[in-house]
C-alpha cells in the first residue's frame, strides 16, 4: 500500500552525495550557486578514489581529475556552465586550486578545506 514511500528497513541502502551545510549557511559563500557547491561535493567524494589511485603530489596534497567532460556528464550541463562552476569554486568562492597539466595531461584539482575558507566556522560543526 506504501510501496512509494521509504521505510525503517530501505533508510540507509543508497549512496549518497554529501555537500557541507557550511557552503549554505556561511555568508562567506553566500553569492556561490547551488551548481557549484553541489560540484564542491561532488569533488569531495572524488577524494577517495584519489587517494585510492596515489594522486598525491609532492606536498602531499591529494589532487583530484575531474575533467570539464566529467563535470558536464555528471551535472547534465554543457561546456560553458560546467566551466563557469569551476571558475566559481576557484575565483569566486577560493575552494579550489587547478594545476595545468602538460599536453596531452589531465588537469589537477586541489581541494582547499571549505572550513579554512570559511573563516570562523563556530556553531557549524556536529556535536558528538
Amino acid at each position: 500500500m506504501y510501496d512509494e514511500f521509504f521505510g525503517i528497513e530501505e533508510s540507509e541502502q543508497y549512496a549518497f552525495y554529501r555537500v557541507p551545510k557550511l557552503l549554505f549557511t556561511s555568508k562567506r559563500f553566500q553569492n556561490l550557486s547551488t551548481d557549484a557547491k553541489m560540484l564542491y561535493g561532488l569533488f569531495l567524494d572524488r577524494m577517495a578514489l584519489s587517494q585510492r589511485n596515489g594522486w598525491i603530489d609532492e606536498q602531499g596534497r591529494v589532487y583530484i581529475i575531474y575533467t570539464v567532460e566529467n563535470i558536464m556528464e555528471s551535472l547534465g550541463c554543457g561546456n560553458k556552465k560546467a566551466i563557469q562552476l569551476l571558475s566559481e569554486l576557484e575565483n569566486k568562492a577560493n575552494l579550489i586550486l587547478r594545476k595545468k597539466a602538460g599536453t596531452g595531461e589531465a588537469q589537477s584539482d586541489f581541494l582547499k578545506k571549505f572550513t579554512a575558507v570559511a573563516g570562523n566556522v563556530d556553531g557549524h560543526f556536529l556535536k558528538m
